[in-house]
């Protein structure tokens, strides 16, 4: 039998292989630059919108289609999924226990009540809007909780494809730009105070970032009760994703053949899945030949989180280390969005993309009036 023959390295080089996923990082990277550099420009563009955008155009533009499908796609892929769960690893240093406590049972409750109210009203309206189960979830997991790292975080324990992330990603990311307009436009004419004005806005908008952009509008005031609002949302990813992940394991413990997307929800696929002009083609799930493993209750990264969250609240980091965890945060959620956008098709998205749209819509509309309410409450006067 011959004996294999590489290809010959010249003298005096040496050869290192560049793994795959290098080409497609540096291309996010060098993005998210520019996204933040046109944010320091322009403020009121956020860079998470201007990373999701950017994605959008370079698997759209001629110039930049090929390479975005082709040579950075591995890297591309990689960032979509892994430096979003290592975002939101990081989230866990913004979200202070004590901060959240401080509060008050009667807010928590309240707060909780408008997240349970959300998520089940926005999934009501994409369902009655005919969209798929998973991309309710997605959508209703997201505008209840804290955006793009929701939708990650739910999509993982639920094993929904990546590729049918980017939807949901790219509504909540309008929608939560949306709020940084739109909101402070109401102050005035609702008749607000700064304090109500912060409350309602850290209970109704989606990501972290735009509660932060849409809240300093009205003042400091506004924004701390802003932050310490979204934050208490933001904890109640864990439980949430415990839930999922419960229920997961129900279902694919009933179906053990069941493979992943199949169970409980989205479309059913009997056969070998064959990806569209606009869809990139994704590996069949490998299984042993018995049943496939059971998603865990909890993923690592949710863990992860949760002992951020632990870390952060013993007092222990000074404020520089949580304003570069802040920035690190930053950097990998906008990594993770880019490589999200480039894997959207613009004709894919406008043959499909109404009826989410008018959904979204919809729902954002449903939230700003439940997080309307609770504000009030919580920052209601004494007696």
């Amino acid at each position: 039998m011959p004996l294999p023959r590489f290809p010959a390295v010249p003298k005096g080089r040496i050869f290192v292989p560049v793994p795959p996923q290098v080409p497609g990082l540096l291309t996010a990277v060098f993005a998210v630059g520019v996204a933040f550099t046109v944010h320091a420009l322009v403020p009121v563009l956020p860079a998470m919108t201007v990373a999701v955008g950017l994605g959008l155009l370079a698997a759209n533009l001629p110039g930049t289609a090929t390479w975005a499908a082709g040579g950075a796609r591995v890297g591309l892929d990689f960032a979509g999924k892994h430096m979003m769960r290592a975002g939101i690893v990081v989230l866990g240093l913004k979200v202070s226990v004590m901060d959240v406590l401080g509060l008050g049972w009667q807010a928590l409750l309240l707060i909780t009540a408008v997240v349970l109210a959300s998520f089940a009203g926005t999934y009501g309206i994409a369902r009655m809007f005919r969209l798929t189960r998973d991309a309710s979830l997605l959508i209703a997991t997201g505008f209840s909780i804290c955006g793009a790292s929701a939708i990650g975080a739910m999509a993982a324990v639920r094993r929904i494809r990546h590729v049918d992330t980017v939807l949901p990603v790219a509504l909540v990311t309008l929608c939560g730009t949306l709020a940084i307009g739109v909101l402070p436009l109401l102050l005035h004419p609702l008749q607000l105070t700064p304090e109500v004005f912060g409350a309602w806005t850290g209970a109704s908008v989606h990501d972290v970032g735009q509660v932060v952009a849409t809240a300093q509008t009205a003042g400091t005031g506004a924004l701390a009760i802003a932050v310490v609002v979204k934050l208490t949302r933001v904890i109640l990813l864990a439980p949430m994703v415990a839930a999922a992940g419960l229920h997961q394991r129900a279902v694919m413990g009933r179906s053990p053949r069941t493979g992943p997307g199949e169970a409980g929800s989205g479309p059913s696929r009997s056969g070998p899945h064959r990806p569209g002009p606009t869809e990139l083609p994704v590996p069949a799930p490998e299984a042993d030949g018995a049943e496939l493993r059971l998603p865990p209750v909890v993923p690592l990264f949710v863990i992860g989180f949760m002992a951020m969250v632990a870390l952060r609240s013993t007092g222990w980091l000074s404020a520089g280390w949580l304003e570069a965890a802040a920035a690190v945060q930053d950097l990998l959620l906008g990594i993770a969005l880019f490589g999200l956008g480039s894997a959207a098709r613009v004709q894919t998205l406008l043959h499909t993309g109404a009826r989410e749209l008018l959904a979204a819509l919809a729902a954002w509309l449903l939230i700003a009036v439940l997080g309307l309410g609770a504000a009030v409450l919580i920052i209601a006067p004494g007696p």
